[in-house]
């Protein structure tokens, strides 16, 4: 019986490996053999703190998640690697999968998705975020021409901004507080600035940050009847939304995007594979390679891990290697 390890948060601020006892693929499994797994490093840093709220134990499971919330549980869901038993048609290939951190495991065939040609396996550690920024672009329902902030140049914002640059005659402004991220933005295709220096009269504003600060930004950032989307997300923590002002006056509209359903307003004619496909397809630009900073052993995560995940970085993506 094949052996592998996984990664688990156990206590706030804790992690450790734990032996996991594979049989053969069942019918319908494949076998997959992790190459890399990436971080997703807000969700996942609210799962190290165990500031998952009680409501939402349920909705926040990852598709093949073990344990339960707050701990011990095994979370993550940005695995690529090679599969090496099971379906005969995927024998060789290498895959992404929505599955927690872990060595070697059984995966329903449902939840495989070949990488496209071209796709190096380490950035394809960026889907889980594309196909959360492409959900967004749609929620947003950008469209020609329009001005397009956001607030956040994190790897989501970054991702976002690089979907909104391809939009014909869109003018994309990226806003973050570390001046450093301006040349990535760049590469991005995006206008980099300060929050001091935020353009005002925008069409559309997404929220990335996952500040209240950056959320008061992006209200006051909005033209008349402008359309504010918030696309962080806060855990349990109370959030001050400052809905005085010229929030009435102004009519905004505020709207929440979040990646568990496809946007409404593509429902009918998209599932969540092909969705996921799109975002692979969308990360065969190298340019994205440079949302990828930091690369920790497997074997280290316990160890590596919860230093990353704590406090303020510079850092962006943060892999695991196998």
């Amino acid at each position: 019986m094949p052996r592998s390890e996984a990664l688990w948060t156990i206590a706030p601020g804790e992690m450790e490996l734990r032996p996991v006892d594979l049989a053969s693929p069942s019918a319908g499994e494949v076998t997959v053999r992790a190459l890399y797994s990436g971080i997703s490093r807000g969700t996942e840093r609210l799962v190290l703190q165990g500031k998952v709220p009680a409501s939402e134990y349920e909705r926040m499971r990852c598709p093949l998640q073990e344990g339960a919330f707050p701990f011990p549980v095994k979370y993550g869901y940005a695995l690529v690697g090679t599969v090496e038993d099971g379906a005969p048609d995927l024998a060789g290939r290498t895959v992404f999968v929505l599955h927690p951190h872990q060595g070697l495991a059984n995966v329903p065939v449902s939840f495989v998705q070949p990488l496209p040609d071209g796709l190096p396996a380490k950035r394809a550690c960026l889907a889980a975020n594309m196909e959360t920024a492409l959900n967004i672009t749609w929620d947003a329902q950008l469209a020609a021409g329009q001005n397009i902030l956001i607030i956040g140049a994190g790897v989501l914002g970054l991702l976002t901004a690089a979907l909104a640059a391809n939009i014909p005659k869109a003018k994309v402004t990226l806003v973050d507080v570390l001046e450093s991220r301006s040349v990535i933005a760049g590469k991005m295709g995006a206008v980099f600035t300060l929050p001091a220096h935020a353009p005002s009269g925008q069409d559309v504003v997404i929220h990335t940050s996952a500040s209240d600060a950056g959320l008061a930004l992006a209200l006051d950032s909005a033209r008349f009847e402008g359309k504010v989307v918030e696309a962080s997300w806060f855990g349990e923590r109370k959030v001050a939304v400052p809905l005085g002002g010229a929030f009435h006056s102004q009519r905004l509209q505020l709207i929440s995007s979040q990646v568990g359903s496809v946007a409404p307003n593509h429902r009918d004619t998209w599932t969540h594979g092909q969705r996921m496909a799109r975002a692979l397809e969308l990360l065969r630009d190298e340019k994205f390679d440079a949302l990828i900073t930091h690369e920790i052993a497997f074997a280290d995560a316990p160890r590596r891990l919860p230093a990353v995940l704590g406090g303020d970085s510079s850092d962006l993506m943060t892999v695991l290697r196998y």
